[in-house]
């Protein structure tokens, strides 16, 4: 416990130096940080092959697998997703409210969370997208990755504390826990005098855990139980590929597809097609009673299908009779993460958009367009499942709050 909290402790006492920096001292941090991802991509890949050496003795599934890889093209799309970083606005300081109240001008303004507790698994990037992120909003940050990625992450975080002590930052306003001990996990979610708010990124156990054991308030990313509806009205041409991206490109990440929902008027038409797309990249499908009547190769799907989170190359179908019971089910099984309709009918869509609570309704769209960087907010610390402060992408905006300035020429209250 002593060493966790000396950690916390001078991570929060670090904080301090982030207030007065300006925007353009924070930009020259972050460009720094981009040119040290190039400089030092060669050790970066050679601490990730460690990684990727223990994930595949311990027979991690290939997408996991895949999520902790880091090669050159990772590593200069982390190098872009800093320089992104760097051009957007600055939120700290922002006036959002202004008003005069009798003897009293009254402002809103946006200021740093304080200290953040990033707890994530299998993706080093997000070591340098929390970072980025955190800093420039003006948070510190203590980073507490998986063990599949100990090396990766260590040598990352090493990296921006050299930059930020060459501009003399304190080191530990970026800090990782040393170790991935579970009892230094729960001691770090104790620490609730020195950390203002945990952000974890994982599956369901480790946000069950989270919940159950920390006095920190929790915006969680939680599992992405992503799914579209196919209506009566859709194009098949065009739902094909869109299908296929939202499943294949890249099935180990929160935005993939998992559950695919098609009106049983186009159910004859699509799913044969479909079929042989899908078989064509790998995904093996489960499918209920009514839509294995139109697929060859499909296994039976149970209901635990409907609401589980692959990450992997698996997709469920289900044939439903109309709008209705196609939001019923979503209802049911969704993790309120990513939920889309594929239809030219207008007020269905307006139906499925205001029916459902989802993080991001996406229309005619691929569920993989729900991602910071895709929506214009650069990088991102992950998508919040978690109504409260912030839904959906994180970006700069989501890590900071607003305070009241209240000013007047020495009014008194009567």
């Amino acid at each position: 416990m002593k060493l966790i909290e000396k950690i916390a402790k001078q991570t929060k006492q670090s904080s301090q130096a982030l207030a007065t920096l300006t925007t353009t001292q924070k930009n020259k941090v972050l460009k720094d940080i981009a040119k040290a991802l190039k400089s030092q991509s060669a050790a970066i890949q050679k601490a990730n092959a460690k990684d990727i050496k223990y994930a595949v003795k311990k027979g991690l599934p290939e997408a996991m697998i895949d999520r902790l890889l880091l090669n050159q093209k990772r590593i200069d799309g982390m190098r872009q997703g800093v320089l992104d970083i760097v051009k957007l606005q600055d939120p700290v300081g922002e006036v959002t409210e202004s008003r005069v109240n009798g003897p009293l001008r009254i402002q809103k303004v946006r200021i740093p969370l304080g200290v953040i507790c990033m707890i994530y698994e299998s993706r080093p990037n997000v070591t340098i997208d929390a970072a980025a992120l955190c800093f420039k909003a003006g948070n510190a940050v203590v980073l507490r990755g998986g063990s599949e990625a100990f090396h990766s992450n260590k040598i990352l975080v090493g990296l921006v504390q050299s930059v930020l002590k060459a501009h003399k930052i304190p080191p530990a306003v970026v800090s990782m826990v040393p170790n991935t001990d579970r009892k230094t996990l729960v001691d770090l979610l104790q620490l609730d005098q020195h950390i203002d708010l945990v952000i974890p990124r994982g599956g369901e156990g480790l946000m069950k855990f989270i919940g159950e054991t920390t006095k920190i308030p929790v915006i969680k990313h939680d599992k992405g139980v992503c799914s579209l509806y196919v209506d009566e009205s859709a194009s098949v041409k065009k739902a094909i590929p869109l299908i296929l991206n939202s499943k294949a490109q890249r099935p180990g990440v929160c935005n993939a597809l998992e559950s695919l929902y098609v009106h049983a008027k186009v159910a004859p038409k699509l799913l044969p097609l479909l079929e042989k797309d899908l078989l064509a990249k790998g995904v093996e499908i489960r499918a209920d009673q009514k839509a294995k009547k139109f697929l060859s190769y499909a296994k039976k799907a149970t209901q635990k299908d409907f609401a589980t989170e692959y990450l992997d190359l698996i997709l469920s179908i289900k044939v439903v009779k109309d709008l209705n019971e196609a939001i019923a089910t979503v209802l049911n099984n969704s993790s309120c993460h990513t939920d889309g309709i594929l239809s030219q009918n207008k007020k269905n869509i307006e139906l499925f958009k205001k029916s459902l609570p989802s993080s991001c309704i996406t229309v005619n769209t691929s569920t993989r367009f729900n991602d910071g960087g895709q929506l214009g907010l650069g990088a991102e610390i992950g998508i919040s499942t978690t109504k409260l402060h912030a839904y959906g992408p994180m970006g700069l905006r989501e890590l900071t709050t607003q305070k009241y300035v209240v000013e007047s020429d020495y009014a008194v209250r009567k």
